[in-house]
């Protein structure tokens, strides 16, 4: 395990995913699941996400779209803050929704709004 790749991958999660989320899933992390923190970690947040191709914006506009066609609410819910947190407004990510239900169905398109809707209306309170 790269120590620098890792620090430089949870600054980048921080960024996108915010402190609750991160500190949630690192909490719960033991011996058996901490190498799938590492790996996403190492990978997904440093070597892709800290990429300066595509901005954290645009990074986050496509996940939407992988994540909700992938039926993946746990994720999508997160993805969700991490958009908000990158700038994407609300009727952006109705947007994706209304994407998602014409080219991968229908309920997947209701479902990832009704998931978003959850995040929205949290961040609201």
């Amino acid at each position: 395990m790269s120590n620098q790749q890792f620090n430089d991958g949870i600054e980048k999660r921080r960024k996108v995913m915010g402190d609750d989320f991160v500190d949630r899933a690192l909490a719960q992390a033991n011996d058996l699941t901490m190498p799938m923190q590492d790996l996403v970690t190492r990978v997904a947040w440093d070597e892709i996400w800290n990429r300066d191709v595509l901005s954290d914006r645009d990074r986050s506009l496509i996940n939407l779209g992988m994540i909700a066609a992938l039926n993946r609410p746990h994720e999508f819910k997160g993805h969700v803050r991490g958009a908000l947190n990158n700038g994407l407004g609300k009727e952006e990510i109705r947007d994706v929704c209304l994407q998602v239900a014409v080219y991968c169905g229908f309920p997947a398109g209701l479902d990832s709004l009704c998931n978003a809707m959850e995040v929205i209306n949290e961040d609201q309170v």
